[in-house]
């Protein structure tokens, strides 16, 4: 009876990890892409990533009086990083991307106690355009990749064209005649149904595997020491909080199927073992890690709101992250077939910063214009990178990023609009009501 009940949590375990796993390692493989990096450098990033995402799940399902938030999370690395990753390490280089992650991290361990205050600046209209924004700044990325790479010799040809958008067919498929589990790791299926085509027609490598080594230790400042840009920093703070926006919803949708009421501390210590979660993954040259809700999706399915098996999930991940030959394996995926995933996955991103944004009362004027303006900044700068060229360098470093300028509109307008519009209101009404009395 011990040993079924031990296998049940295992095969549990391993359930969670398969559903969230294509997430974890396409962040890995879009942002070491983008930047370049070698087969042996992809590998290590690919396995640091898997393995800090077992330790950010560990430190927040372990409460304690300092952090974790004691429920049955998963934790992998936010897909909200990507875009500002990218920009970050063309414009400054990979060092600036784990100086912003760090002092990231340092600034969300420092606000955790005071976090739930703020959640009153960051309403739908503020997080939902800005995960929009970082979607749409995704795109060109996806289509690059989807004709082979930008740079790349055979870029457009009609062979990349087509496993492109065979792979993006597969997972199209997969989603229309499947539902429940096959659903969830859709995309890890498809990249799979891709890189087999892919092998037949000669795009697949297997050298980074082969030279990929069964074990190893995380090294900590693997890309070199970390460099500081102000620009950056912001960048990364902003995708933090809206990362924290996100997993109080998690939060307190686990808190509702596990039937416990969290409390402000509980709340307190998740934002912390987020931080700390983002700090080590600065330290390891990993990611930025938030909660993942399709984790909780599976959680819902399969009925099993156990700790244990969430605890295995994540001891399942750290064993996962010292092999390198299985990071190794996802490096072979060729360009084109992770464009077609792409499409899909940054596609989802927008979807999902429109679905936020349907949460906004759209009878308000004023917050279709908040939508409009931020949008549209966000996107205009990432078109036109050059518009603020002339300006001051101090206010080039709020600009320059499409991101940052689209978000900083957003928060920006919605407390012209909103915040000091409704204290307002509230002083002129408290002030009535005195005159009247």
């Amino acid at each position: 009876m011990k040993q079924q009940n031990m296998f049940k949590i295992a095969s549990l375990g391993i359930q969670h990890v398969l559903a969230m796993y294509a997430g974890a390692v396409i962040v890995p493989l879009i942002v070491g892409g983008a930047l370049g990096l070698s087969g042996e450098q992809l590998t290590y990033l690919v396995s640091i990533d898997i393995f800090m995402c077992g330790i950010a799940t560990l430190l927040q399902v372990w409460r304690n009086k300092f952090f974790g938030i004691g429920l049955p999370v998963m934790l992998g690395c936010t897909f909200t990083a990507v875009g500002p990753m990218i920009a970050i390490g063309g414009q400054y280089g990979i060092s600036a991307i784990y100086g912003s992650i760090l002092i990231s991290g340092i600034f969300v361990v420092a606000i955790s106690k005071y976090f739930g205050k703020l959640v009153r600046f960051f309403p739908p209209v503020v997080t939902g355009s800005v995960v929009t924004i970082i979607g749409i700044t995704l795109i060109p990325v996806a289509m690059n990749n989807m004709a082979g790479g930008q740079g790349s010799p055979d870029f457009g040809s009609l062979s990349n064209i087509g496993l492109a958008f065979g792979t993006l067919l597969f997972i199209i498929v997969l989603f229309r005649f499947f539902k429940g589990f096959i659903r969830a790791i859709a995309i890890l299926l498809g990249l799979g149904a891709g890189t087999i085509v892919g092998y037949f027609m000669g795009m697949v490598d297997f050298s980074a595997v082969t030279e990929a080594s069964w074990f190893h230790m995380p090294a900590p400042f693997y890309f070199g020491l970390p460099t500081f840009e102000l620009s950056a920093i912001l960048t990364m703070i902003l995708v933090a909080l809206v990362s924290l926006v996100e997993s109080t919803g998690v939060y307190f949708a686990l808190g509702d199927i596990c039937e416990e009421k969290l409390e402000e501390k509980d709340l307190e210590n998740g934002y912390r073992a987020e931080g700390i979660a983002i700090i080590l993954g600065a330290i390891f040259n990993a990611f930025p890690y938030t909660t993942y809700s399709q984790n909780v999706g599976l959680l819902q399915m399969s009925g099993v709101k156990s700790k244990n098996v969430i605890f295995t999930a994540g001891f399942f991940l750290v064993l996962l992250g010292l092999m390198p030959k299985v990071g190794a394996l996802t490096t072979i995926i060729p360009t084109p077939v992770l464009g077609g995933a792409m499409v899909a996955m940054f596609g989802m991103v927008v979807a999902y910063g429109i679905k936020m944004l349907s949460k906004v009362e759209f009878s308000s004027q004023e917050n279709l214009l908040i939508i409009a303006c931020s949008v549209g900044m966000g996107l205009g700068v990432t078109a036109v990178p050059e518009l603020f060229s002339q300006m001051p360098s101090s206010i080039r470093i709020l600009t320059d990023n499409g991101i940052v300028a689209g978000s900083l509109t957003a928060i920006a307008l919605n407390l012209v609009f909103n915040v000091f519009k409704a204290e307002e209101e509230a002083q002129q009404t408290s002030f009535a009501g005195r005159k009247v009395s």
